[in-house]
């Protein structure tokens, strides 16, 4: 377990989840479900047993390192990575791995995005627990496959060698977010699930892939070898970070792999992307209502609520619609519409209104 490591990406803003989620305090740092812990504290706790916390490594925007330490009081400075600005997520990737394999060439890396729900943990923990070891065994770059539930056309989608009987299946191809139809002939071919964006593999593994199909990358960080874990880091950090190209480890990396490998599972996971995503994952009332707030409730089906619960909220007649409140900020959406959340957002920038 000591050549386990977690590194958590917290960086993203989450914009399709506001007004609950602001650029000065994102989804991750919110307890969503109601549970008294916030995602990303769910997400750390969730690795308890396949690492030890010396080895859980967060990146970060610079912006969010004080929510960090206050969240997960356990971690030292030099387990916060602070990205200087946001390059997507294969920059990021590579810092945290390039990193953590200067001190430990032996490393097993798993990288997870603070963001998603696994409701079955230790289904997830035993899948993870197999993709480590297909990592030691193999040298693959593994990934986690959800087993689809239905045909659904907002998540990217991995297909695999379906006869093989290995825990972790070869990768054929990477398919991005399809239409309905293609989606419901993915599921019908029993051969694709949804790309849930959680990565494992060795320290040595990553550090080659990036060599081989991202050598420009690969450069930049393997030269902060001499300032990892030093008082230098930060200022290398914020002098080449800028300059690294804005690209995702899906396009960057697994894409172009072909040492790329994928667990499947089903363990009640959710990206937690958006809010039909949460409505989808939550518990609801008789009327299919799912109910974060003090309310009550008239004539109203299918709905999500989420409001202070200091504030008594009273709905009548409402149908499929998101009622939001936080911060100052209440949005009321159909639910089928919340593709415009982005759109409210930018018109509220546009106004120069501050709470977004």
């Amino acid at each position: 377990m000591q050549n386990n490591y977690l590194v958590i990406m917290a960086g993203g803003v989450g914009t399709r989840f506001w007004p609950f989620s602001r650029t000065n305090y994102p989804k991750q740092f919110h307890d969503v479900l109601g549970t008294g812990k916030t995602m990303l504290q769910q997400t750390a706790e969730r690795f308890d047993g396949i690492c030890p916390p010396e080895n859980v490594y967060i990146v970060t925007n610079a912006d969010y390192i004080s929510l960090i330490k206050s969240q997960l009081p356990f971690l030292t400075d030099a387990q916060i990575l602070a990205e200087p600005t946001r390059r997507n997520t294969a920059p990021c990737i590579a810092y945290a791995c390039y990193k953590i394999a200067s001190q430990n060439p032996f490393a097993n890396i798993v990288v997870a995005p603070a963001d998603h729900i696994i409701l079955k943990e230790e289904a997830f923990k035993d899948r993870i627990k197999e993709a480590i070891e297909a990592t030691q065994t193999t040298q693959n770059l593994v990934t986690l496959g959800i087993t689809p539930s239905r045909p659904d056309t907002g998540y990217g989608y991995i297909q695999f060698e379906k006869e093989s009987q290995n825990a972790a299946k070869k990768v054929i191809k990477f398919r991005e977010k399809p239409t309905l139809e293609i989606a419901e002939a993915f599921l019908a071919s029993g051969e694709y699930v949804w790309n849930a964006g959680i990565f494992i593999w060795t320290a040595q593994a990553i550090k080659r892939a990036f060599e081989k199909t991202n050598p420009t990358i690969a450069a930049i960080f393997e030269a902060g070898k001499e300032h990892y874990f030093t008082e230098t880091e930060q200022d290398f950090i914020n002098q080449v970070y800028p300059t690294c190209e804005s690209i995702s480890i899906d396009y960057a990396i697994m894409e172009k792999a072909d040492n790329v490998s994928v667990v499947l599972g089903e363990f009640g996971w959710s990206d937690l992307g958006t809010w039909k995503s949460l409505y989808e994952v939550s518990d609801k009332d008789e009327n299919s209502n799912a109910l974060d707030a003090h309310v009550l409730l008239y004539d109203v089906k299918d709905c999500i609520i989420k409001t202070p619960q200091e504030r008594l909220v009273v709905i009548q007649g409402l149908e499929g619609y998101i009622v939001a409140e936080f911060d100052n900020v209440l949005m009321i959406c159909q639910k089928d519409q919340e593709q415009k959340v982005k759109e409210f957002v930018a018109a509220a920038g546009e106004k120069g209104i501050e709470f977004v």
